[in-house]
């Protein structure tokens, strides 16, 4: 998987958060145990403001540069290699609605290989697969660091509270904050391994309350309450609604114009009431305590 992270630094360019115009509202918040962050949007800036499976419509060009970087032919029309991508989702989508899941997730080297399929292009080795849907990432969803993220997430792990993650995510995303970030997520990383809870994994996706129904069981199994929990994200709908719902408190992000999402006139967030708005992820230091001690808790 190096290699793979070395490539997504290869194929990564900087780019500079978005100010959003956003006031802050800061509060010293007692009694929590736990934060858990959203990928995209808040620990990485997302040209896109999401994860590509997510985001706008791909582009053309970026599919044949694509195949030509895993030495596949690129005799296929980019936007029609697009429109299979696209169609393979949505038939994916549509069969596990139909298995009553509201808020499906694919798992993209899936979505690829039936694509090519359909394209008549005979799909490649897995590690070149895995590199296809790599390469293609890079090109239509640019990341890079969301400032100050490592320094804060190491700062946060210093306090001795417990870090994970919920995200809507495919299997290189933890690839992605390894490449920007510096931070291993895998066994042993400042993130508890089994308190990450990735969309890919469990193929549902956020706004749903699925993944953060699997996050609060694995946190009762550390002996951590969901009002011990703070959940960081930048969406008032995917992030802030959901957490709220499962009784976390809420931090919204809203530090990049790109991926801020207030969903203003959605019904759906009428009621969602963050507990702090940070402009800056150095701010969430002013909320959060040090840990309690053993003894604290009795």
């Amino acid at each position: 998987m190096t290699d793979f992270v070395a490539l997504i630094r290869e194929r990564s360019a900087p780019l500079e958060a978005l100010p959003t115009g956003t006031e802050p509202r800061v509060a010293a918040l007692e009694g929590v145990r736990a934060v858990l962050f959203d990928v995209y949007g808040t620990l990485v800036i997302s040209g896109s403001g999401d994860v590509g499976v997510n985001a706008a419509a791909g582009r053309g060009d970026a599919f044949v540069s694509s195949l030509q970087a895993v030495g596949l032919p690129a005799t296929v029309d980019g936007e029609i290699g697009v429109e299979a991508l696209n169609a393979a989702i949505r038939d994916d989508h549509a069969a596990k609605r139909d298995l009553r899941i509201e808020y499906p997730e694919v798992d993209i080297t899936e979505i690829w290989r039936n694509a090519l399929g359909v394209l008549g292009v005979e799909p490649p080795e897995r590690n070149d697969l895995l590199r296809l849907t790599i390469e293609y990432e890079c090109r239509v969803n640019p990341t890079w660091t969301m400032p100050h993220a490592a320094e804060v997430v190491k700062a946060i792990a210093g306090r001795g509270l417990l870090l994970g993650i919920v995200s809507n995510a495919q299997w290189f995303t933890p690839l992605v904050v390894r490449a920007h970030l510096g931070l291993n997520m895998a066994r042993g990383s400042l993130f508890a391994e089994d308190v990450m809870v990735w969309s890919y994994e469990c193929r549902r996706a956020k706004p749903g309350t699925y993944l953060y129904e699997c996050a609060a069981a694995k946190l009762k199994s550390h002996g951590i309450e969901p009002h011990e929990v703070l959940y960081v994200g930048n969406d008032l709908l995917n992030d802030c609604t959901p957490a709220q719902q499962m009784g976390f408190r809420t931090a919204l992000f809203a530090g990049d114009e790109r991926s801020l999402r207030l969903r203003e006139g959605d019904e759906r967030v009428a009621n969602t009431r963050p507990t702090v708005t940070v402009t800056d992820l150095r701010q969430l230091l002013d909320c959060l305590p040090a840990v309690e001690t053993a003894a604290d808790h009795g």
